[in-house]
């Protein structure tokens, strides 16, 4: 499930980048006395209270003016506040309430999101008064506190997390299957979209970055079964961007729709072959746990012969080594080319990241393989494996009981790794496996 985004807005000098790192825990944004000191979007993913979410710095926001490089602030702002789930807004409680905090909280009710209302640099009990009449605002109740002597900022992160939604278990069996198309810029994912979805759902232009957020869309397959697909900008190198602000949001969207997914459909050009930005998203996918599907797209622009596609496949494997549990999938969604192959793949994966082994079997094919290559030995002491069990799936976990982790070798676990994907599948669903030490009469 992806994190929640809040976004800290307001007028500038009133405190956000103080209170961002104080909840951060370390000093990122820039903190002076001077109005504009923040002109980037500057984010951090934070816990609190067994909360995680992405807190925004913003620049602040001057509704007035004409100066280029404050209007220029003013839309980054804006783009903050359209991808937050939560926005604080705050105000500087010594100064009290000012035409433009009044504009700001207009901007903000028109987003129909939650606001909280901070009244920052309340660091007296006798300013406590000053907070009445930022109700004027007509945001609720506003908060007290004081962000430079950490007062009150518990109070805040608690209104900030009541908007989150509950961490209950998912019901993985009646829920939509959740898509997610990542990849390059002008790979084609948005037309693989449409070509799924049977129409038009997403804008789609050769020019890099016409998709600028993640798109969700529901749609039920003719065998029943519902997924919601999640159309993604693209991710591109830090050189090839030119609105820096835009970008980093759209890449924020991204990954936050790859933490969701269950299943995400990695795009790459048959043309270009793996890039080293494609690695990079591969990455991501694989550091989250995801199933995933390598898909080939373009593959109707390429001269081909009679092993041109069995080579292909190879080099995206040798190229994407730590993901060559992925099937590779070569169609071309400008055509409609084998596109219906793949939500067959997807329901594919999908199962094998859901699949559970009873302990049972899972030491019987422990006690195969140990039989098959015994276990290394280091300094005259030998590794002892001596029982497996599955702690959860979406990835399938296993936890290795052994006498002592430092005796595991890389390629010893990454045998066990290949043994149980030879016994059990595990198409398309990386592997966790965990180590824990235990004596011999304890097991």
């Amino acid at each position: 499930m992806a994190k929640p985004i809040v976004a800290v807005v307001g007028r500038p000098n009133v405190g956000k980048s103080t209170f961002f790192n104080k909840v951060a825990g370390r000093r990122i944004s820039i903190v002076e006395d001077i109005p504009g000191v923040t002109r980037d979007r500057i984010y951090v993913d934070v816990e609190w209270q067994n909360h995680l979410f992405t807190l925004i710095d913003t620049g602040g926001i001057d509704v007035h003016s004409d100066d280029v490089l404050l209007s220029q602030m003013r839309h980054q702002a804006q783009i903050a506040i359209d991808t937050a789930d939560v926005i604080c807004l705050f105000c500087d409680g010594r100064q009290g309430l000012t035409d433009d905090d009044r504009e700001v909280a207009s901007l903000l009710r028109k987003t129909k999101k939650p606001v909280i209302l901070c009244i920052n640099k309340i660091d007296d009990i006798k300013l406590n008064d000053a907070i009445y009449e930022f109700y004027e605002l007509g945001l609720g109740d506003p908060l007290a506190l004081s962000a430079a002597n950490m007062m009150g900022l518990g109070d805040v992160l608690e209104a900030i997390c009541s908007y989150f939604p509950e961490n209950v278990q998912e019901d993985t069996e009646n829920r939509p299957v959740q898509l997610a198309v990542v990849g390059r810029p002008n790979v084609g994912k948005s037309s693989l979209v449409n070509r799924l979805l049977g129409q038009e759902r997403t804008m789609v232009s050769d020019i890099a970055g016409t998709t600028r957020d993640a798109i969700d869309t529901q749609f039920t397959a003719p065998d029943g079964t519902t997924y919601n697909i999640i159309d993604t900008a693209g991710i591109r190198r830090k050189s090839a961007i030119e609105d820096a602000s835009l970008e980093r949001y759209s890449v924020l969207r991204s990954i936050a729709a790859i933490e969701r997914c269950d299943v995400a459909l990695l795009l790459i050009d048959a043309q270009d072959g793996v890039t080293e930005q494609d690695t990079k998203i591969a990455g991501m996918i694989h550091e989250e746990g995801k199933a995933a599907i390598v898909v080939v797209n373009k593959w109707d622009l390429v001269v081909k012969d009679t092993n041109t596609m069995e080579v292909f496949r190879k080099q995206v494997l040798e190229d994407l080594k730590f993901m060559d549990y992925a099937p590779v999938l070569f169609l071309s969604a400008m055509t409609g080319q084998r596109v219906h192959t793949v939500l067959d793949m997807v329901d594919r994966v999908w199962a094998q990241s859901c699949k559970r082994i009873p302990t049972g079997i899972l030491n019987d094919i422990l006690h195969d393989a140990t039989a098959d290559l015994q276990p290394p030995a280091t300094n005259g002491r030998r590794l002892k494996l001596y029982y497996v069990t599955q702690q959860s799936v979406n990835p399938p976990t296993f936890i290795f009981f052994v006498n002592d982790e430092k005796l595991m070798h890389f390629s010893y676990e990454r045998y066990l790794e290949n043994y149980f994907r030879k016994s059990f599948d595990f198409t398309g669903t990386p592997v966790r496996m965990i180590l824990r030490e235990r004596k011999r009469e304890d097991s």
